[in-house]
């Protein structure tokens, strides 16, 4: 639904609930402001998209889009993310949306600091917010583009508003009754500045899933210059590499993983496998050996079978 329609609509519910209490993160700020946070950001280039009814999220969606330089109408996001038995979007569609464009959407803190941070590094950002309450949602997709913290403003591209603004506290109530929830799309070299490793790792996993090999291993590089000692980002750029065709890549790749993490069997079988299958079969007995040596009992026996077809009629040693 549009954002003026939704505001009519709850204005009664929402008044209620603000009386009742602050926003405790937006007093937070308010009284102690980060010596490195800026007072006030605003995004004023990011375009904007008029929605039309319902189709919150297919507009929302097109601004942040268009923000990481991949333009797309929001008629045409509509066709792909909307659900008319729903008469909206879910949150996993927005992120599949995203993926489907060539862009990794990933997931951010779910604090209002960082929010305002990611602002600042500028960086646009989808939120959802519940316009109602709990028992009574009425839910809007917006894109925060600054803040004023001095006047306790958030402003928005919302709706059929292009620069909304919104005290801070009613923000802060609406979006964490939506469960504070938000996600910024980025080129694949780049990533948002307050993201932590759990939500890269998915973000990254899943634009892998959407995106050419190619492009999932620019992902996985880019993070892995942030989160070096992450194995599941080191695995799936061995795996994007694989898929890509490098498979002397890929084998680089499984071997940095076993050095970091040497009690993973599943890197010491990757790069077991992918030795073989590069014809290097003394490195791939050896790394087949590790991973029998670290592994529980059903790695083991995938060891075990990848020696006895490296070594047949051995017994597959597997001392390391």
């Amino acid at each position: 639904m549009t954002l003026r329609a939704a505001m009519r609509r709850a204005l009664l519910l929402c008044a209620a609930l603000l009386l009742g209490g602050c926003a405790v993160q937006t007093e937070a700020l308010r009284r102690s402001l980060p010596a490195d946070m800026a007072p006030r950001v605003e995004l004023a280039g990011t375009p904007f998209f008029a929605q039309t009814d319902y189709h919150c999220g297919p507009a929302a969606l097109a601004t942040v889009l268009a923000a990481s330089g991949k333009p797309v109408l929001p008629d045409l996001l509509g066709e792909q993310i909307f659900l008319p038995a729903r008469t909206g979007t879910l949150q996993l569609e927005m992120i599949a949306g995203a993926r489907r464009q060539g862009v990794v959407a990933t997931r951010l803190p779910g604090t209002l600091e960082a929010l305002l941070r990611e602002l600042q590094a500028g960086q646009p950002v989808v939120v959802l917010l519940n316009l109602g309450l709990s028992w009574y949602p009425l839910w809007h997709y917006a894109v925060a583009i600054g803040y004023d913290l001095p006047r306790s403003e958030m402003l928005l591209r919302s709706g059929t508003t292009e620069r909304a603004v919104l005290p801070m506290n009613t923000f802060e109530h609406t979006w964490v009754r939506a469960g504070s929830w938000a996600f910024v799309a980025l080129p694949p070299d780049r990533w948002p500045a307050t993201a932590e490793e759990a939500a890269v790792v998915e973000a990254a996993v899943g634009f892998e899933r959407a995106a050419p090999p190619a492009q999932a291993v620019i992902a996985y590089r880019s993070a892995l210059q942030r989160w070096g000692g992450s194995l599941s980002l080191q695995m799936g750029l061995g795996n994007a590499l694989y898929a890509a065709g490098d498979k002397a890549g890929a084998a680089q790749a499984f071997e940095a993983a076993t050095t970091r993490h040497p009690d993973s069997a599943p890197a010491w079988m990757n790069l077991a496998s992918t030795r073989a299958e590069l014809g290097q079969r003394d490195a791939a007995v050896a790394a087949a050996r590790q991973a029998a040596h670290v592994a529980d009992a059903n790695w083991a026996a995938q060891a075990r079978a990848l020696l006895e077809r490296l070594m047949p009629g051995t017994g597959a040693p597997v001392q390391p």
